[in-house]
């Protein structure tokens, strides 16, 4: 089972020539501005000449780069060329937890760095970390293990400064690729469900009901301080962002998997019935198998 992106949606965008057709919309939740929003269509859509007008369909209200939070509704996209969405690719991925010790050094990075949530605010207290009591705090990646084959293809250690001339499969572990998220906030952050831009302030966007209150945050600056050789990557940030904003905006959405399977359950017969099954077999294979070889 998933459940849709879309059946949460409260604001919705089309191109003006074909209103009826939509080509994709999101979950405002308050915290999307205007400027935000035509920032998203830089990624989305695909112009063949021309410039993007957004208009407001019930108000003609026209959206320009401003801080003005974003009215919820429908918007029509106006363009003297084509209008396509973007067929960039996303990467999938799973609910992300060590299978084995290669791990432990950027967990434990990870905690002494931040000793808090840094997306919701909530700091293990002192008492806590000298007793090892983690509970409910889990050291989350930025770019998830199950895709080294990518980030080695694409480089991606490059963007990791504190590891020197290690190999490139030893930076994804780097604490530079992570920080510390509150279990139900990992979760949400591993299915692209909650992001940060560092474009814009480090605000934390949510992309579903905001139950947590989270929307609007802003990053806690202990992962991010840039006398700290270890800080958080604002280009591995910018690439979740990136890839948050594909996930949830286009089209329909990408669905999201389903990770709490009850005892009993044919787990591998579920995953390839669900979407993306044979490409999620393949990702929960290659994590298993990171954590044996």
């Amino acid at each position: 089972m998933s459940f849709s992106r879309s059946a949460l949606r409260n604001t919705h965008f089309y191109d003006a020539t074909n209103p009826e057709v939509v080509l994709g919309g999101f979950r405002q939740n308050g915290s999307i501005t205007e400027a935000n929003f035509l920032s998203f269509l830089d990624i989305l859509l695909v112009t063949q000449g021309g410039t993007v007008r957004v208009q407001a369909r019930i108000s003609g209200h026209i959206v320009t780069r401003t801080n003005v939070p974003l009215e919820t509704g429908a918007y029509d996209i106006y363009c003297d060329g084509r209008i396509k969405i973007t067929k960039e690719p996303s990467v999938h991925r799973l609910f992300s937890c060590s299978v084995s010790g290669k791990e432990t050094r950027f967990r434990d990075e990870i905690r002494d760095r931040d000793r808090k949530c840094v997306i919701s605010g909530t700091v293990n207290d002192e008492l806590g970390i000298q007793a090892s009591d983690w509970v409910s705090f889990e050291a989350a990646h930025l770019f998830p293990l199950h895709g080294e084959s990518i980030w080695i293809d694409l480089d991606y250690g490059r963007w990791i400064t504190d590891m020197g001339d290690s190999p490139p499969s030893w930076k994804i572990d780097s604490a530079q690729n992570g920080f510390l998220l509150r279990s139900h906030v990992h979760q949400k952050f591993d299915q692209y469900l909650i992001s940060v831009n560092p474009d814009d302030g480090y605000k934390v966007v949510v992309f579903n009901c905001d139950i947590d209150i989270l929307d609007g945050r802003i990053l806690d600056p202990v992962c991010r301080d840039p006398a700290n050789p270890h800080c958080v990557s604002d280009h591995l940030l910018r690439w979740h962002f990136r890839q948050s904003v594909l996930a949830n905006m286009r089209g329909l959405g990408e669905p999201v998997f389903e990770h709490d399977f009850p005892p009993g359950t044919d787990i591998m017969d579920e995953i390839l019935e669900g979407p993306y099954g044979k490409e999620r077999f393949e990702l929960e294979m290659a994590a298993r198998l990171r954590g044996v070889f």
